[in-house]
């Protein structure tokens, strides 16, 4: 398509608008003379006379045409040329026919020229300029259509030339006669503008035309009141012809506002209706249960009782919290209990609807009931649950409860009341003690062994007594059973005699009180000596012996140790003992982890592994993590030494130590430096401020650029803060899934290199992390992935609503990341690491996927143990998921170390061609391990497009399928990634995750008949 033809297409585009034409000068008008200057005096002559309406006119004529050599001019009164780059001169003569004219020389003419000449002032005189071409510019030889002869009236010719472009403050116009017989009737001088015009809610302002009669002026142009910009910047073209064309950008109405006048202007919603967008929708009715009081509205605000939550769009109706959950029903089971409970009447107009199970524990001699403590467990949770039913244990015998069953959605949080609940009152009835935890062997002789154990953490009423039962261990050659013996013991403690010398038995111990016997301990193996027993005095002096033996080496250990100690401060005065402590466990040229918590005082730790700032070199500016960031808020830029005047509830934070907040470091001689800082919660415990500084004790001690940096500590002034280097990009989780399908596999797989070689520093440190995670990454902004996370994740305090972590044998394991046997018996090694390091791996090449998607941490733990494994994301290649499945063997000595880890994706990204070989997970891969599969969702049990895209949580395309054409499952079954494309699916990570639920339908549809929707 050529310029010329896209211009005249665009033109056609806007509102046929007419050129305005702007007078300069018409003699038409004149009522006196015009006394133009002509040249010679005998050629043209002003004459005075009458137009076809027969009102008066002043014309020039000149008619010498029997004299030869005729060069007559006639020049016009100074011309303002107002700022003008072109002109129009439009010119009504008549010329006598030369033919008609008898015994005429042959220099007769039937034509004139015309010229102008341009001048800053009005200076042109009778001689000057000369009568010549040059200074005068020739315009063009004006030639008449129509002549007359003297037997005919005069026929009047309309001729419209134009010139340009001009510079001066004027010009004057000249006509030049080379001998004609004519009559020149008038002149008209203008320019040509285009008129004000407004085009796609843009009000353009009139423009004059351009220097040339091809030019396009630019004009720029302005939203209409209550319009704003869709595109930058606003212009239109006025051609030479005073014509607009070619629009570039527009406008449409704001939010509350509806286009009106043909697009002219935007007009306000009315009353009752809202406009949410800017756009050139137009204004609809309010929502359910909303209204809009005033004009222009872009919300319609909820009636009373009724709320929006934060994801719910302007457009979507107002809803209200649900009504109490219906027939709660409770089995009681000794200490346990089991509710159930149907959905509410009124569901509050939304499907999002969770329940909240609020425990508490009444004394009816108070007359009042307060929260049951942690020992509760009420599964699967108690805060956030879908299903309406949950199991609840530990509860105290004998005990009454009450129990809340909450309904709550997505606005309940907006309500000022407290969420509607149904309660149900129970008392627990008598129960069985706990099992006894540990059996102990104090002494043995060749017939007898003493035995001691700790009571039941849970008696559950009065302890009666306790059963021992033992008997000989039996090998496993051995096909019969041993034969079990028991005895009765009133404390914690027993002697069982008459047993064989030098043989194996199995012990185990149980407690029994009115409600009967508890479970027995654990099997706990002792055997008794090889050689006879002494005699009966020196048995009964031997355990005074052995004290009096074992206090006096305790008394000389202790003195030698004091004396050392007292020693070194007099030869080394200030220097710390720890420094020696730390240098006896350092091989040359190999650095080793100190855990800090073998300090009996933390300090020391801290001051020997991290650096003090002084408060005045820190400035806070912002919160960007867990606490109470309204009020922290406030403080932005104030420097750390300000914060010790702040009231102490301001610091009181909501996360487990406090708040994580950026800021900027500067120390003496160095530049400024952007910091990440770490804030301990005012009224902390000891054993929390150890903790907390635990991490920096630990940080401290490593050096690598893939391991985050610690700058320092703030010990001496509140809040106690650890200061380490700022991560622009955050966790690597989040930052995977805010970027779905933006990187290359090379960059993938350059991020899991540099989480590998930061592990690699640690493992060579003997240092085990626990909790490797990509949560527990930090990227920053060049794409360098760092370790992070040391030591809190020991502490953390227990939240039911995280599933994250999970209570493990006292203590907190995160699941989906952690290796059998760390959960099994909370073994942590470099190998439990690795194993979570091909969970990382993970994570990574599935765009921060959840691990495991959303089993639960049960089903996790029994599919590994049955050997599953999590097949490999999409596009995934198949080296790094061999990978995986190495860091996921079950034996851990067989696992990787982290150097071969390294090495194995040097050496993968050297050959990157090696990287383009993926494997799909529903092919066999040739692993011993039987991969994990999620759920391929059943198209047929969708009923519309919308529905499946809910369930591959693509929801947010429902619109742009709509509005597509894609309204079944056929059409959808056939869509390419161009056709995604098109319909504004831009990113590759979801255009993958859907095409790949497309390919599934399609397998679906060659099994069953398609469902039409």
């Amino acid at each position: 398509m050529t310029m010329d033809y896209f211009l005249l297409l665009c033109g056609f585009l806007l509102p046929v608008v007419s050129a305005v034409e702007e007078t300069l000068m018409d003699t038409k008008w004149a009522t006196t003379e015009l006394a133009w200057t002509a040249h010679p005096e005998t050629g043209w002559e002003e004459v005075s006379g009458y137009d076809d309406a027969m009102n008066p006119i002043r014309t020039y004529q000149v008619c010498n045409v029997r004299e030869l050599n005729q060069n007559n001019w006639l020049r016009s009164d100074f011309i303002p040329r107002k700022d003008v780059l072109r002109v129009y001169v439009e010119m009504k003569f008549t010329v006598r026919d030369c033919n008609s004219i008898p015994n005429i020389p042959g220099s007769c003419k039937e034509t004139f020229n015309l010229f102008y000449y341009e001048s800053d002032s009005d200076s042109a005189t009778a001689t000057s300029p000369f009568w010549m071409e040059n200074p005068y510019v020739k315009v063009d030889t004006i030639a008449p259509d129509e002549s007359f002869s003297m037997l005919e009236s005069g026929r009047v010719n309309t001729k419209v030339r134009s010139f340009g472009p001009l510079s001066k403050a004027g010009f004057y116009l000249a006509f030049q006669d080379l001998g004609a017989c004519m009559s020149l009737i008038s002149v008209r001088v203008f320019y040509k503008k285009c008129s004000t015009t407004i085009a796609n809610f843009a009000v353009f302002p009139e423009t004059a035309t351009g220097a040339e009669a091809t030019s396009l002026v630019i004009a720029p142009g302005t939203c209409v009141p209550n319009a704003l910009e869709v595109s930058v910047p606003l212009k239109l073209y006025c051609n030479g012809d005073g014509e607009w064309m070619v629009p570039v950008g527009s406008c449409t109405c704001s939010a509350g506002f509806e286009p009106a006048m043909k697009d002219t202007q935007c007009q306000a919603c009315s009353p009752g209706t809202f406009k949410s967008k800017q756009g050139d929708s137009f204004c609809v009715p309010c929502p359910a249960n909303s209204r809009a009081s005033s004009g222009a509205a872009s919300v319609c605000s909820c009636r009373n009782g009724y709320y929006r939550s934060d994801t719910d769009s302007p457009d979507s109706p107002c809803t209200t919290v649900p009504s109490a959950p219906r027939s709660v029903i409770s089995i009681v089971n000794e200490t346990s209990l089991v509710l159930e409970w149907s959905e509410p009447r009124d569901m509050g107009g939304r499907d999002d609807i969770f329940y909240n199970v609020i425990c508490k524990k009444c004394l009816p001699e108070r007359g009042m009931c307060s929260r049951c403590d942690d020992n509760v467990d009420i599964s699967p949770r108690h805060l956030g649950l879908t299903q309406r039913r949950v199991a609840v244990r530990n509860l105290q015998a004998h005990t009454q409860y009450s129990f809340e069953i909450q309904a709550v959605n997505g606005v309940s949080n907006k309500s000022p009341y407290t969420p509607q609940f149904s309660a149900v009152n129970i008392t627990t009835n008598q129960a069985a003690p706990s099992a006894v935890p540990t059996v102990h062997l104090m002494a043995a002789t060749a017939s007898t062994m003493s035995l001691s154990w700790l009571p039941p953490e849970k008696p559950n009423g009065i302890i009666l007594d306790y059963e021992i039962k033992y008997h000989e261990k039996v090998s496993s050659n051995d096909q019969g059973e041993a034969i079990a013996h028991t005895m009765t013991a009133q404390r914690s403690n027993a002697r069982i005699e008459g047993l064989k010398a030098g043989t194996p038995y199995v012990v185990q111990v149980r407690a029994r009180t009115v409600a009967g016997y508890g479970r027995y301990s654990s099997p706990a193996d002792f055997s008794t000596n090889l050689q006879t027993d002494p005699p009966k005095s020196w048995q009964e002096q031997l355990p005074l012996i052995v004290g009096s033996a074992t206090a006096t080496l305790v008394f000389i250990i202790a003195v030698v140790v004091i004396a050392i100690v007292c020693l070194r401060k007099q030869r080394n005065g200030s220097e710390s003992e720890y420094t020696e402590k730390l240098q006896q466990y350092i091989t040359p040229g190999m650095k080793v982890y100190i855990d800090p918590f073998t300090y009996e005082d933390p300090n020391e730790a801290v001051r020997e592994f991290a650096k003090e700032i002084d408060v005045s070199c820190v400035k806070i500016e912002e919160v960007i993590g867990a606490g109470n960031p309204a009020k922290l808020l406030s403080y932005r830029g104030k420097t750390a030494s300000h914060l010790q005047a702040i009231p102490l509830e301001d610091f009181t934070p909501s996360g487990e130590f406090g708040e994580v907040c950026r800021g900027r470091l500067k120390l003496p001689g160095r530049r400024e430096i952007i910091v990440a800082i770490k804030t301990l919660k005012v009224g902390y415990t000891d054993r929390q401020r150890r903790d907390f500084l635990s991490e920096a004790s630990i940080m401290g001690q490593f050096d690598h650029p893939n391991i985050i940096r610690l700058e320092g500590v703030v010990t001496k002034s509140r809040p106690v803060m650890i200061v380490t280097e700022f991560m622009e990009n955050g966790a690597l989780d989040s930052f995977l899934r805010l970027n779905d399908g933006q990187f290359t596999v090379i960059q993938l797989v350059g991020m899991l290199r540099g989480i590998a070689a930061g592990m690699k520093y640690l493992s060579d440190m003997n240092y085990v992390h626990r909790d490797l995670a990509a949560r527990n990454i930090l990227v920053n902004s060049n794409l360098v992935c760092k370790v992070s996370d040391f030591g809190l994740s020991r502490f953390l305090e227990d939240d039911p609503t995280d599933p994250t972590y999970t209570s493990s044998l006292g203590g907190k394991i995160p699941i989906r990341w952690t290796a059998p046997e760390a959960i099994a018996y909370r073994k942590f090694t470099s190998a439990s690491d690795v194993w979570s390091y091909g969970i990382v791996m993970w994570e990574v090449m599935s765009y921060g996927e959840r691990p495991y998607w959303d089993m639960s941490n049960q089903d996790v733990i029994n599919a590994v143990e049955q050997d599953y494994r999590l097949p490999p994301p999409m596009d995934c290649p198949t080296a790094l998921h061999q990978l995986m499945l190495d860091c996921w063997v079950k034996e851990r000595n067989l696992r990787p170390k982290f150097t071969q880890i390294v090495a194995t994706l040097d050496k993968l990204i050297r050959n990157a061609a090696s990287l383009k070989v993926v494997t799909n997970s529903t092919q066999s891969t040739g692993v011993s391990q039987p991969l994990l599969d999620r759920c391929v969702p059943d198209y047929t049990t969708f009923t519309t497009v919308g529905d499946w895209l809910d369930a591959i949580k693509m929801s947010r395309y429902r619109d742009n399928f709509v509005n597509a054409g894609f309204a079944s499952f056929d059409l959808v079954a056939q869509m390419t990634a161009e056709d995604l494309l098109r319909i504004g699916v831009t990113l590759a990570g979801h255009q993958k995750k859907i095409l790949g639920s497309i390919q599934d339908m399609r397998l679906q549809m060659n099994q069953t008949l398609p469902v039409q929707v």
